[in-house]
C-alpha cells in the first residue's frame, strides 16, 4: 500500500504543477504533451490524477498509520 501512497502523491504533484502553470500562464502541460485537452490520453491522465486526489482525501488516517505518522494537532 505504501507504493500506492507514493504513486498517488506523485500524481498529485503533477496535477498541482499543471494547475499552477494554468493559473500563472494559461498553459496546460498535460494537454501540450499529449495532444490537446480533449485527447483520450489527456483525459485518462486527468481522471487518474482526480482518482489519486480522492484516494488521498479518503485515506489520510490510514496513510498516517501506514507511515507511522502522528496526526498534527490543530
Amino acid at each position: 500500500m505504501k507504493a500506492l501512497d507514493i504513486i498517488a502523491a506523485v500524481l498529485l504533484v503533477i496535477g498541482g504543477l499543471n494547475w499552477g502553470l494554468w493559473g500563472a500562464f494559461e498553459f496546460d502541460l498535460v494537454a501540450a504533451i499529449l495532444g490537446g485537452n480533449t485527447a483520450v490520453l489527456s483525459k485518462v491522465i486527468y481522471i487518474v490524477v482526480g482518482l489519486a486526489a480522492l484516494y488521498q482525501a479518503f485515506s489520510v488516517k490510514a496513510i498516517q498509520t501506514r507511515w507511522n505518522l502522528k496526526p498534527a494537532m490543530a
